[in-house]
C-alpha cells in the first residue's frame, strides 16, 4: 500500500469516529407501562445487500435512512422473545421453564438456525421483506403475567406503499399474535409467500429417536403430517387450504395459525444429515397469504412457540389444535383424552414425584378393573378343576384333534363353562394398556422427571451402557425398568400357567406366554422409562390381586356349582345361555358333518 492510500484510510476512520462523537443521539421516548407502538410511517427502513434474484432496492422508497440491525427483547414469565428490525421478524425464542437434555437453555427459535422470510408482491415486482429494515418505537420490556406488549414494525415501499407487521406478546403463555397489512392496490389475486426454515436443535438425549418422531403437522379439514424418516429427506405439498401448521419436536411446537384466511399452496420439507450431531432436521414450510386479506387488514395469525402440552394446546383457539399431542388410534384416543389424561393431571395436584404418581395411577386403574380381574380368576379356577377331564379327553383321541375339540365343547356345555370367559376380562383391559403405550411417549409432564435410577422418565433409563449398538431399536444400552417389566411378565405367565390347563392346538400358549415378554423386552428397551415402569408395577399389582382373590375363593364351592350345572343340564332343568346354545348348534353341525363324511366313505368303498 502506498502512502496516499494509508493517509486516506486514516482520514476515513477519523471521520467515522468524529461522526459518532459529534452527531447527537436521538432522544429516547418515555416508556409506557405495558405497550409502546407506532402508527405513523416515520423513518423507514433500507435493506441489506441484496443477494437474491429480486431487484429489491428498486422497490424501496427513495426517502430512506440507512439503519443498523437492532434487537428488541420482550421477557415474560414463560419466554424470552427477541425481535430484529431486519425483516421485522422473530430472531430468538427462549423457553425459560425448560432445559435441553444436557441442562442448557432451550431455544425453540435460535439465532443462525431460523429463517423466516416473506416475498411480498408489489405493482412493480416482489420484495423480500427479510432483507429490508423496519422501524419501530417499541422498547425492551419485562412483562408481568397480566400485561402484554404490542410491537409494530413498519417499512415504506415505492409508490407510497407500506408494509406493517404487528406482534402482541402476552405476559404468560406461549401464543404471540401476529398480523401483517399493506395499502397496495390491484394485488388481491396474488399471495405473499412465507418461507420458514427452522433447524431443529437436539433437545432430547437420543438423536436417532428424535429423527424418527420430528415432523410437520398441518391441518386442512383433517390433521396431516409430513412423512418421517431418520435418514432421508422428505417433502410434501397440498393445494387444499391449510388452517395451521406446526414444526413439531418430540415435546415442543413452533407453529403458525391462521385466524380467518387459510394458507394456500403449502409445501413442506424435512432435510436430514445422519452425520450431523447438532441439528436433528431442517424443517421448511412455504405458504401463501392472500394479498386481499393483507390489504383489508384481515391477515391475522398466531404463533404458538412452546411445549406440546395437551392442556396448553387444547386451549389454543384453532380447530383441533390439540391433535398435535398424539393420543393413539381413533378408538384409543377417547380413553386417553377423557380418562387417563384427566386422571394423570388430577393426581399431579397431590403428588409431585412422578414415579409415585405412576404407582397411584396403576392402583387406581387396577382397583377400577377389579371386578374383571375377579371374573377372570374364577374362570381360570373353573378351567383348573376341569383339567383332569380335559386331559382324559385328549388321551382318548390323541391323534384326532377335531374329536378332542368336539368332546371339549360337550364338556363345557354340560358344566356351563365358557372358555372365553377368562379371556374377555383380560381383553377388556387391553385398550387401557395400548392407550398408555401411545400416551407415555407423548406426555411432556414426564420430561426430565427423575425416579430411582432413572434421571428422565420420558426416555429410557440407561442402566447399563453397551460398547456396541444392537439393531432393531434396542440401542446401545440396557434399560433396567424394561428388564424388571420382562421379569414380572414372565413371573405372571408362570403363575397363570399353574392354574390354567394346557389347551390343544398348533400353538403352545403356555410357552408363548414366556416368549412374548422376551420379544417386548427388545421392542420396549428404548421406550420411556415411565411406560415400562407402569407395566412393571401393573404386573406386580395384578399378581397380588390374584393371590388375594385366591384366599377368598373356595374351590370346593366352585366344584359343587359345576356338578350342579352338569346335573341340571342333564335333566333339562337349567336354562341354556347364549354360549351354550351356540355350543349345542356347533356340536349338532359337527355331528351332521361327521355322519355325511361317513356315508360318503361307505359309498366310495361300495364302488
Amino acid at each position: 500500500m502506498d502512502k496516499n492510500f494509508i493517509i486516506g484510510l486514516v482520514l476515513i476512520m477519523l471521520m467515522l469516529i468524529g461522526y459518532q462523537i459529534l452527531i447527537p443521539k436521538p432522544v429516547e421516548p418515555t416508556p409506557v407501562e405495558q405497550t409502546t407502538t407506532t402508527n405513523t410511517p416515520k423513518a423507514t427502513a433500507t435493506l441489506s445487500a441484496a443477494t437474491d434474484s429480486s431487484d429489491i432496492a428498486s422497490q424501496i422508497s427513495d426517502t430512506v435512512a440507512r439503519v443498523t440491525p437492532q434487537d428488541l427483547v420482550i421477557e415474560t414469565q414463560d419466554t424470552r422473545v427477541v425481535f430484529t428490525n431486519k425483516g421485522g421478524v422473530l430472531k430468538e425464542v427462549l423457553l425459560k421453564k425448560y432445559k435441553t437434555y444436557d441442562q442448557k437453555p432451550l431455544y425453540l427459535i435460535a439465532e443462525n438456525h431460523n429463517k423466516f422470510q416473506i416475498d411480498f408482491p408489489t405493482q412493480t415486482g416482489d420484495v423480500r421483506l427479510t432483507n429490508a429494515y423496519f422501524s419501530t418505537d417499541s422498547k425492551d420490556q419485562q412483562l408481568s403475567a397480566k400485561d402484554s406488549a404490542v410491537i409494530t414494525y413498519r417499512t415504506n415501499l415505492k409508490n407510497n406503499q407500506f408494509v406493517e407487521q404487528t406482534y402482541v406478546v402476552h405476559g404468560s403463555g406461549y401464543v404471540i399474535d401476529y398480523s401483517i397489512k399493506s395499502n397496495g392496490a390491484a394485488l388481491g389475486d396474488k399471495s405473499a409467500i412465507i418461507n420458514w426454515k427452522n433447524d431443529l436443535l437436539q433437545l432430547e438425549n437420543d438423536m436417532a429417536k428424535n429423527r424418527e418422531v420430528v415432523t410437520i403437522n398441518y391441518y386442512t379439514d383433517e390433521l396431516l403430517s409430513l412423512p418421517t424418516s431418520a435418514t432421508s429427506p422428505e417433502a410434501d405439498k397440498t393445494a387444499d387450504p391449510v388452517k395451521w401448521f406446526t414444526i413439531k419436536h418430540k415435546y415442543f411446537l413452533a407453529g403458525l395459525i391462521s385466524e380467518k384466511h387459510p394458507f394456500n399452496n403449502v409445501a413442506l420439507s424435512a432435510d436430514v444429515n445422519p452425520n450431523d450431531s447438532v441439528i436433528v432436521k431442517t424443517m421448511g414450510v412455504t405458504a401463501g397469504i392472500p394479498m386481499a386479506a393483507i390489504q383489508k387488514g384481515e391477515a391475522n395469525f398466531q404463533f404458538f412457540l412452546g411445549p406440546n402440552d395437551y392442556h396448553l394446546v387444547d386451549k389454543v383457539q384453532a380447530e383441533n389444535f390439540d391433535q398435535n399431542v398424539y393420543l393413539g388410534y381413533a378408538f384409543l384416543k377417547p380413553i386417553n383424552k377423557f380418562f387417563l389424561v384427566p386422571l394423570f393431571n388430577f393426581l399431579e395436584k397431590f403428588v409431585s414425584n412422578y414415579g409415585l404418581l405412576i404407582i397411584l395411577l396403576v392402583l387406581f386403574v387396577k382397583t377400577l378393573l377389579t371386578p374383571l380381574t375377579y371374573k377372570s380368576y374364577i374362570s381360570m379356577a373353573k378351567m383348573k378343576l376341569l383339567a383332569p377331564e380335559l386331559e382324559q379327553i385328549r388321551n382318548q383321541n390323541p391323534d384326532d384333534m377335531a374329536k378332542q375339540q368336539q368332546d371339549q365343547m360337550k364338556l363345557y356345555q354340560q358344566v356351563g363353562v365358557s372358555p372365553l370367559s377368562g379371556c374377555i376380562p383380560v381383553l377388556a383391559t387391553m385398550p387401557i394398556l395400548f392407550s398408555l403405550f401411545f400416551l407415555f411417549p407423548n406426555l411432556i409432564e414426564l420430561r426430565q422427571q427423575s425416579f430411582l435410577w432413572a434421571p428422565d422418565l420420558s426416555t429410557y433409563d440407561s442402566f447399563i451402557r453397551l460398547p456396541f449398538t444392537v439393531p432393531f431399536g434396542v440401542g446401545n444400552h440396557i434399560s433396567l425398568f424394561t428388564v424388571l417389566m420382562t421379569a414380572s411378565s414372565i413371573g405372571y405367565a408362570y403363575y397363570n400357567n399353574q392354574i390354567t390347563p394346557t389347551q390343544p392346538g398348533p400353538v403352545n400358549m403356555k410357552v408363548l406366554g414366556y416368549i412374548m415378554p422376551l420379544m417386548f423386552m427388545f421392542v420396549l428397551n428404548s421406550f420411556p422409562a415411565g411406560l415400562t415402569f407402569y407395566y412393571f408395577v401393573s404386573n406386580i399389582v395384578t399378581i397380588a390381586q390374584q393371590l388375594l382373590i385366591k384366599r377368598f375363593v373356595n374351590e370346593d364351592k366352585i366344584r359343587a356349582i359345576l356338578d350342579e350345572n352338569r346335573r341340571k343340564n342333564a335333566n333339562g332343568e337349567k336354562k341354556q345361555t347364549k354360549f351354550q346354545k351356540y355350543l349345542e348348534k356347533s356340536l349338532q353341525a359337527a355331528d351332521e358333518a361327521k355322519k355325511k363324511q361317513a356315508e360318503l366313505e361307505k359309498r366310495a368303498k361300495k364302488k
